[in-house]
């Protein structure tokens, strides 16, 4: 189950009814569907997934992207579980055809459900649910919602400017612009506004990555055809939503003090709509589970992953891979959860998901030492609710989206080295804690690639049950730098037997030992084998 708040470790707080909370999102945005139930306490919310059991969601509202092809028996099975476990609700997209029956399952089960609107993306009412519950403080007051609130503040900074503005969303698609007459705009504008879409340009990847990242507007100077812009982030506390973009008449001279004034009055503004008024201007925005699967895999990445993450690139990033042996989906769920809201209480920027049989986490971190002593925590509390024997791999730190693919594999390949090597009972590893079996393990997949490396009576040694003995012989004394003392003691045999089998490597199968070379390639091939 993934978890957007955890309904557990939050501060108490007045309560907030799942009506209210309706309320304030408005029809546009999401309607109950069956009989209201004004009476039901809403404490956070989570993303559920129709595959996963459930964990503990008392008075929480689960939020369900994946049931629009779910049929209503399995909408039904999924709701029966909810209510069994205290939810409060159940918030899912369907169409109107639908509501009859959905009703029908409300009036059996007794769990609340919210019909959220098709064009409202799930990020961003989890990022308003969030607000609104974190703002129970003070009495729920009826949103203030204007016409066309996005371009009224397009339009009041171009006045101020003297150039059109933009305001977009983190797909680079253009929610409003400004129609002040006689405002300077370019060509590139003009394109951007009559597509609703910022155009490509080679210079976009890195000019968003720098201005989702900055605490403070930016200057462009003039580029070609493009004139002189200033672009600053938009968010709501630590979440990005998007950017505005101002083309500035006054020419190429640094940002002034209230020019800098005037972009963060503008963004916070617009952030406050972009969160408040969903009905008009819902943004495209993925999940951060989304983002964080997409640097995982490293495909299709647009480079501003890290920033609408919040995760400076300059500080970098962390990567823990979560293992637990036999662990089988029930578990693997109930490990991304655990993990989730153990870091976030050290690290609000944290995002983990379960992906192939393990979980990984990615959090701002500048070094490896850090990020350990956040995992080290975990190990007992997974023993606890998870099961026991988890490994967790802890690699990075990664500065750019590009990197964390990278960092992502080398994890994989820690776990799958400590799994071999469980003996050694280590359970948090690094790069720098087994890198003599990573270099084995290297050695291996080389030799494996390329017959002409190995030698073929180490081959024939190690392959009959007959000489494995004779092979193992070869190998301790290797190992013990040549002392037969002391390798027919590892053994447990007699130091004649040892010179018998040694005379028995070279004479019968071959193998050549006569300089150092010769014994490092031997002892290489013999420890792959071992592995």
């Amino acid at each position: 189950m993934d978890a957007g708040i955890s309904p557990i470790e939050r501060p108490p707080h007045p309560q907030v009814t799942l009506a209210e909370l309706v309320d304030q999102l408005g029809p546009r945005t999401v309607t109950p569907i069956g009989p209201p139930a004004p009476g039901i306490a809403v404490t956070g919310t989570e993303f559920v997934d129709t595959a996963e059991e459930f964990g503990d969601v008392s008075s929480t509202l689960l939020l369900a992207p994946s049931t629009a092809s779910l049929s209503t028996s399995r909408i039904a099975a999924l709701a029966t579980g909810a209510a069994e476990h205290g939810a409060a609700g159940l918030a899912l997209k369907c169409s109107a055809e639908r509501v009859p029956a959905l009703a029908a399952i409300v009036e059996a089960t007794g769990l609340p459900l919210v019909r959220i609107a098709d064009r409202i993306s799930w990020r961003l009412l989890d990022a308003q649910l969030t607000r609104l519950l974190g703002e129970a403080e003070t009495p729920l007051a009826a949103p203030q919602r204007g016409a066309e609130p996005l371009f009224a503040i397009a339009n009041e900074l171009a006045e101020f400017f003297g150039g059109s503005v933009a305001i977009e969303d983190l797909s680079r698609n253009i929610l409003a612009y400004s129609s002040v007459p006689g405002q300077l705009i370019d060509t590139l504008r003009t394109h951007g506004i009559l597509a609703r879409q910022v155009p490509a340009s080679p210079y976009n990847d890195d000019q968003y990555r720098t201005v989702l990242r900055s605490d403070r507007p930016i200057k462009y100077p003039r580029l070609g055809d493009e004139e002189p812009r200033v672009a600053f982030a938009i968010r709501a506390g630590a979440l990005p939503l998007g950017s505005i973009w101002a083309i500035d008449a006054s020419g190429e001279g640094p940002v002034s003090p209230e020019q800098d004034e005037r972009m963060r009055r503008a963004s916070a503004l617009a952030g406050a709509h972009l969160l408040d008024d969903l009905r008009a201007h819902a943004t495209d925005q993925r999940p951060r589970e989304d983002r964080l699967r997409t640097l995982l895999t490293g495909i299709d990445l647009t480079g501003t992953e890290f920033a609408e993450l919040g995760i400076d690139e300059e500080r970098g990033a962390a990567l823990l891979a979560f293992e637990v042996p036999s662990a089988g989906p029930t578990a693997i769920a109930q490990l991304r959860s655990t993990v989730i809201r153990h870091l976030v209480l050290h690290r609000p920027d944290a995002v983990a998901v379960a992906h192939r049989s393990r979980v990984y986490a990615l959090f701002a971190a500048r070094t490896v030492d850090e990020a350990t002593a956040l995992a080290e925590p975990l190990l007992p509390l997974v023993d606890r609710l998870v099961g026991e024997g988890a490994r967790i791999a802890v690699t990075g730190p990664a500065h750019r989206s590009g990197d964390v693919a990278g960092v992502r594999e080398l994890a994989d390949r820690l776990l799958d080295v400590a799994g071999r090597d469980a003996a050694s009972g280590r359970r948090i590893v690094s790069a720098a804690s087994l890198r003599p079996l990573l270099v084995v393990d290297r050695v291996a997949e080389l030799l494996a690639d390329g017959v002409e490396l190995r030698d073929p009576g180490l081959d024939a040694l190690h392959g009959s049950a007959a000489t494995r003995a004779v092979a193992e012989t070869l190998l301790v004394w290797l190992e013990c730098f040549g002392n037969v003392a002391q390798a027919a003691e590892r053994l447990g045999v007699h130091e004649n037997t040892v010179r018998h089998r040694l005379r028995r490597v070279v004479e019968t199968h071959g193998v050549r030992l006569e300089n150092a070379d010769e014994r490092l390639a031997a002892w290489l091939q013999l420890r792959a084998l071992a592995r």
